[in-house]
């Protein structure tokens, strides 16, 4: 924790953190600190992928200044049994997803987090945050990653009143409503449906994770506001994941924020994990950064969203990167490449706090 003699470190709007995947799913204690945790998964002799080598806590969301966010509700249906990831049903998946918000639920009456539902609790916050950083709960818009626990078009109704703000339709693979990364699938029939009442309740639709025919098709059929929470530019790490010149082009020019991620699948070309090691530094994520400014003509659409607790661990981010306090040097790479201390603070939070300021609905 910062001493009284250091700096308050710069307050961060972190778009796409996985705390209930991480806090459910892998059943870890984010109440702990990063390093305790690795400790006592090397004590358990826990081997797998990520494990050992996790980046995110509670403690040190607060050690890196990121008191406000987005935190996501995630299950992805899969047909296959003998998968490590993903459940065969879409009640299954709603059960999950539940489940991540009954943990966030149960975090917030722990004052360890606190969502925001309205643009009057994003402003209170984000004013207390700026003050002390350190010193409220972590702040958080609800998202789902991939809307398989969305049972029918209808249901997204129901999550609305429970919170929900913000959703991608897909994740890997194409599941009930359409393609997601890695495959070339359109639109499935109940997207329709689904993407007329997203637009009618005011949600925001996350494009990451949509094919490129989806994306298309999302394009020609989505009235409403649009963000991508997790993503890279196709220029410096060319497959589908991330996205190509005209899609940053076309969130942009909706009014999108784009949130820059540090997962080494995203930046490095030719990852493959498990086997690839890191080769690429922040300043890769800098390139990203400083590409979606140039194609905008100015530094109003970019943002962090870092998905550094998204199921894997520092084997997987630059090679400068051990947790997300790292995060903090960013201002410092930035200011390097000629950006104004105005700029530096839309890029670490300024530009979310005022894309959901402008999405959440009025609370009055």
């Amino acid at each position: 924790m910062p001493t009284p003699q250091d700096p308050a470190p710069t307050l961060i709007f972190d778009s796409h953190l996985d705390l209930a995947l991480n806090g459910v799913d892998w059943n870890r204690d984010l109440r702990m600190t990063v390093e305790d945790i690795r400790v006592q998964e090397r004590v358990w002799g826990m081997t797998d992928l990520g494990r050992q080598t996790g980046t995110v806590s509670l403690p040190e969301l607060k050690r890196a200044g990121v008191a406000v966010g987005v935190a996501t509700v995630l299950a992805r249906q899969e047909q296959p049994i003998n998968h490590p990831f993903g459940w065969t049903t879409p009640e299954a998946c709603y059960a999950v997803a539940t489940a991540h918000l009954a943990y966030y639920r149960a975090l917030e009456r722990a004052g360890w987090v606190r969502m925001l539902r309205t643009r009057q609790d994003l402003a209170a916050h984000a004013a207390a945050a700026r003050r002390d950083p350190a010193g409220v709960p972590f702040g958080f818009v609800l998202s789902m990653e991939c809307a398989d626990p969305v049972l029918d078009p209808d249901n997204i109704r129901e999550w609305y009143d429970l919170g929900l703000r913000a959703i991608g339709i897909t994740h890997y693979g194409a599941n009930r409503y359409g393609g997601g990364t890695r495959s070339e699938v359109g639109l499935a029939a109940d997207a329709l449906p689904l993407l007329r009442n997203i637009e009618e309740l005011g949600i925001a639709l996350d494009m990451t994770h949509l094919s490129d025919v989806a994306f298309r098709q999302v394009s020609d059929r989505f009235g409403g506001r649009v963000l991508a929470s997790h993503q890279n530019a196709r220029k410096f790490c060319d497959w589908q994941r991330q996205f190509s010149d005209d899609q940053l082009r076309w969130v942009i020019k909706r009014g999108g924020v784009i949130g820059v991620a540090f997962d080494a699948i995203m930046l490095q070309p030719g990852w493959v994990r498990g086997v690839t090691k890191p080769g690429v530094t922040m300043e890769r994520a800098v390139d990203n950064i400083d590409h979606v400014c140039q194609l905008a003509g100015n530094a109003d659409h970019i943002g962090i969203g870092s998905d550094l607790d998204g199921g894997y661990g520092s084997e997987q981010t630059p090679v400068d990167l051990n947790t997300i306090a790292d995060l903090q040097r960013l201002p410092e790479l930035l200011a390097k490449r000629g950006y104004s201390q105005a700029d530096t603070e839309r890029v670490m939070s300024g530009n979310w706090l005022r894309f959901f300021g402008e999405v959440l609905p009025d609370g009055r």
